[in-house]
């Protein structure tokens, strides 16, 4: 379903012709409003309007949309599709549609070199719905997103963030804590001359994620139903 307000932290959602025209992964484009009130209520920093903390505050939240939620590459307005690259920790960068044999989504953002058994989360196991589905199971509030300082602005942007939300639900057999779980880290978004995105570097902890999620004793959960008509697939990631 669509949003029942205007979203302020994320551009092209608010445009109905234009966004009922794109073709979204979970079938209509996403509802953001719960997670939106998860940050206004977390968050650590309010930046006056129009500074520049604000204004990569909103494009890393719409770039994060997109990645997440449109299916054709043809449709991001953050990204050049053609020169855009992404890294996570230092890796070389991959391609779209690398990253979408990946997993996309979470699978990208959690590429480990870990063994097999010690990985606790497996990309290599996972497809996008089955990671989404993951995550927006054990946080459905939602996984907020603040940026904390920005040290450069473009066409070079850099900045450290904070990612949080609040495990209510189950995560790949480990019972919800309630507890908050945090992720911190720093980014790197790379624009050309039309102010689109064309290299993207993550350096984060991944520990710092799974970590919060599998502190329960595995056996203390009971079995749920985790089909695909979660409601909140659309509204939150």
């Amino acid at each position: 379903m669509a949003s029942s307000e205007r979203d302020n932290y994320r551009s092209y959602l608010n445009e109905s012709d234009e966004v009922n025209n794109i073709k979204w992964r979970y079938g209509s484009a996403p509802n953001y409003d719960v997670v939106n009130k998860l940050f206004e209520q977390g968050k650590t920093k309010t930046w006056p309007a129009g500074s520049l903390e604000e204004k990569v505050q909103n494009l890393v939240k719409t770039w994060e949309m997109e990645m997440f939620h449109k299916v054709n590459f043809d449709d991001y307005k953050t990204v050049d599709p053609i020169k855009y690259r992404f890294s996570l920790n230092g890796r070389k960068g991959i391609t779209l549609e690398e990253k979408r044999k990946l997993g996309g989504g979470y699978n990208s953002l959690l590429q480990t070199s870990l063994p097999q058994k010690f990985r606790g989360y497996n990309p290599a196991e996972e497809t996008v719905d089955s990671s989404h589905l993951a995550f927006t199971t054990a946080f459905p509030r939602g996984f907020a997103l603040e940026i904390l300082e920005v040290y450069s602005g473009p066409p070079v942007i850099v900045y450290k963030f904070r990612h949080w939300g609040f495990m209510e639900g189950p995560f790949k057999g480990y019972a919800p804590t309630g507890e908050m779980v945090e992720l911190f880290g720093m980014a790197i978004f790379e624009l050309d001359e039309q102010s689109k995105i064309v290299k993207v570097e993550f350096f984060y902890d991944r520990g710092e994620l799974l970590g919060g999620l599998m502190k329960a004793n595995p056996s203390e959960i009971s079995t749920i139903d985790t089909s695909s008509t979660c409601p909140f697939l659309k509204s939150t990631g």
